[in-house]
């Protein structure tokens, strides 16, 4: 008896290690089998922190318990995959010049900036946020590049990193999700919907080579019983509370959380500059594991 609960103790505490080792586990169990549930993306990372797009700021939203990290992805001149959302790099580094008119050994010469002031923070490749999320968040990829080859150069770096069930790859737009599905058809991909029309094309789409996990939805043409179709097909529906809602919240706490469950009641992946406070809200509400 003894050593059968010795066992049993045993087997709960490394249950309980493999748990806090890999706590992606519990979000792709969140993201897949519990629809209920409202999952958190941190826009270009937790930047509110740290520089946007830095591996500083997907550390904290690991930290901070954030189910998804978006982050933008880019080409340097030598065709090394970077994270940086501007085309330039002016804005997160104060120089002149485009992304893809540097190497990636110049750009490493040149700190992100937070709140204007340089940090300690450089710019990450691609390959450094996989190895760094790997079993402990999901990530959003927001692929800015238009060329075949970036991207086969993306999913090879999620393949070789063995994250693909770990990441979204984002589509702008969903007529391409064929050619991305024939690459490697074990990639997830979120389409962006700009209608109604383009939700009919994307379940069509799905049906021959498989249902979508998320369907990023535009505001625009938002109906409960459209949302209600979407989320009965097995997709989550990904909108944003960037801009407007993350704004009210800023001048009143749960004003702009609480006005966005009013206006997208059905929406259950939602992206934010706030995600701490977002994540806070959601399970107060009971609406978060």
């Amino acid at each position: 008896m003894k050593r059968y609960l010795s066992f049993m103790l045993l087997a709960g505490t490394l249950s309980v290690q493999a748990q806090q080792t890999e706590p992606v586990k519990s979000i792709l169990d969140e993201f897949y089998h519990h629809p209920e549930h409202i999952m958190v993306a941190a826009h270009r990372a937790a930047h509110t922190k740290y520089p946007e797009n830095s591996l500083a700021a997907v550390k904290e939203a690991i930290a901070q318990g954030i189910d998804i990290a978006e982050v933008d992805v880019r080409e340097t001149k030598d065709n090394v995959l970077i994270l940086m959302h501007d085309k330039d790099i002016q804005r997160m580094t104060g120089k002149p010049g485009l992304v893809r008119d540097f190497t990636y050994a110049a750009l490493q010469q040149l700190p992100l900036l937070f709140n204007g002031q340089p940090s300690t923070e450089k710019i990450p490749t691609f390959d450094e946020l996989l190895k760094l999320a790997k079993g402990k968040i999901m990530i959003d990829v927001d692929f800015k590049e238009g060329r075949k080859e970036p991207a086969q150069q993306a999913i090879e770096l999620i393949v070789a990193n063995k994250m693909q069930d770990q990441v979204l790859f984002f589509l702008y737009d969903h007529r391409y999700a064929p050619l991305l599905h024939e690459w490697n058809p074990a990639i997830p991909i979120m389409p962006r919907a700009h209608s109604a029309a383009e939700i009919r094309d994307i379940w069509q789409i799905g049906e021959k080579q498989g249902k979508f996990p998320a369907i990023h939805i535009d505001d625009s043409f938002y109906s409960d019983t459209l949302m209600q179709k979407i989320t009965s097909n097995g997709s989550r529906i990904w909108t944003n509370a960037l801009g407007k809602y993350d704004n009210m919240e800023k001048v009143t706490a749960d004003s702009g959380f609480d006005q966005l469950r009013k206006d997208a009641r059905y929406a259950n992946a939602v992206q934010t500059d706030h995600p701490e406070k977002l994540l806070a809200y959601l399970r107060k509400k009971g609406l978060h594991k």
